[in-house]
């Protein structure tokens, strides 16, 4: 019986010739990622075992990324442990360069790997064929004292993309909807799978905002075969190799099977307060707003800010809306500058961010108020996602939150 890529990166990593979904296996991992959200709870956790070790620091790369800069004492004192600790250990530290998972995917994760993450948006690390997944403290601690773990090999739901999207028509649009026909548990412990003759018609920045969405219809992980864009990726930075490259078998078992067809995709909306209420953009036309914004991992990098400035190019924001754009990385961010896209942003009346998690973590930047909308290239909206608990979240692409920006109400670009 053949395998599917999850089975095989599975099977890679317990140094085993084959595994199958529903086994448990120990497992090698090649990375491990953290954050400032949970990074300072593993530190103390740490701090208590009878005898602390890492197994291979090299494998650990930590990230400042959620509150940057700080925006308070006792932020300021959780990254301070994170940092110390990091330079006592040798352990690679990233500050005020990115979001976690676009500095993940521009410096590191290869095809083939096995990748914990704690942070629940690791799943897009499939974008360049690696099984990346979200952990929780206690599983990160052990594998970074021990450099294994566990995992439950997941079934694969497949997702045959034929065809190209339209124009007008984003990555965003398509993943949104597959969320919406599934529903917020309908890949429960799974992973989604991405293949067929349309994914040549997906860059790579289309491919992570795919994969990174995943988690919101409860996935264990996304994955997508490696070809020849993953390649191209790879070698624009740092010339990776990858550690293996898989597809899955003809005659590998999968839990359902999806056929989508691009050219039905339209624009759409994920509405409060749950990321599978989604709508056509054009059932919410007209819905005033009070903040949008462009960034996050899902829709930070230079293509959607390309998107957004072509969209704003002559245009300004309406005087009843905070526009925030946030490029994902500070690469992302000096391209966008070299490019003139800062300058458009900044004319229209846009605010221009740091590289960080920013407003869809809801915390530090861009935080709304009571029965205040926002339209956001964020990863959630749940209720008090951004701000207020009686405020209001709405997700769209790239194209959308830039055109009802300037309208000052949810509209689509070719309704400007």
């Amino acid at each position: 019986m053949g395998m599917t890529i999850a089975e095989k990166i599975a099977a890679r990593a317990a140094k085993t010739s084959e595994t199958k979904a529903g086994e448990i296996h120990t497992v090698e991992l090649d990375y491990l990622m953290s954050n400032d959200g949970t990074t300072h709870l593993t530190i103390d956790m740490y701090r208590k075992l009878k005898h602390p070790r890492i197994a291979d620091k090299d494998k650990l790369v930590w990230i400042v990324d959620h509150n940057v800069p700080c925006d308070s004492p006792k932020t300021a004192a959780s990254q301070k442990k994170m940092r110390d600790f990091a330079k006592e250990n040798g352990i690679r530290f990233y500050e005020g360069e990115g979001i976690c998972h676009q500095i993940m995917i521009e410096k590191y994760v290869c095809p083939g790997q096995l990748v914990f993450g704690a942070d629940s948006h690791t799943c897009a690390y499939g974008a360049v064929g690696a099984f990346g997944t979200g952990v929780g403290c206690t599983d990160y601690l052990y594998g970074m004292v021990t450099g294994q773990s566990w995992i439950m090999v997941p079934e694969t739901l497949r997702f045959n993309l034929h065809g190209r999207l339209r124009d007008g028509v984003t990555a965003r649009d398509l993943i949104l909807t597959i969320i919406g026909k599934i529903g917020a548990n309908g890949a429960n412990y799974k992973a989604m799978e991405f293949a067929g003759d349309g994914m040549k018609n997906l860059n790579m920045s289309d491919r992570i905002s795919i994969c990174n969405l995943c988690v919101e219809a409860g996935a264990k992980t996304a994955l997508m075969e490696t070809d020849e864009i993953t390649m191209e990726y790879l070698k624009a930075h740092g010339d990776r190799k990858p550690a293996a490259v898989f597809a899955s078998d003809p005659d590998a078992v999968f839990a359902g099977v999806y056929e989508i067809e691009l050219g039905e995709i339209v624009p759409v909306v994920a509405k409060p307060h749950f990321v599978d209420n989604i709508a056509p953009a054009e059932d919410v036309k007209g819905v005033a707003i009070n903040e949008a914004f462009l960034g996050s991992c899902n829709n930070g990098r230079i293509e959607d800010l390309r998107l957004g400035a072509s969209i704003l190019r002559g245009r300004k924001v309406s005087p009843k809306v905070r526009f925030l754009v946030v490029p994902a990385s500070r690469e992302v961010y000096l391209q966008a500058l070299e490019e003139g896209l800062l300058s458009v942003f900044s004319e229209a009346g846009a605010i221009i961010m740091n590289p960080n998690c920013s407003v869809c973590w809801g915390s530090c930047q861009g935080v709304i108020g009571k029965g205040e909308v926002l339209i956001s290239t964020g990863t959630r909206n749940f209720k008090g996602r951004a701000g207020d608990k009686d405020s209001f979240v709405y997700l769209g692409s790239a194209a959308t939150v830039t055109a009802s920006a300037v309208k000052g109400e949810i509209c689509t670009a070719d309704q400007l």
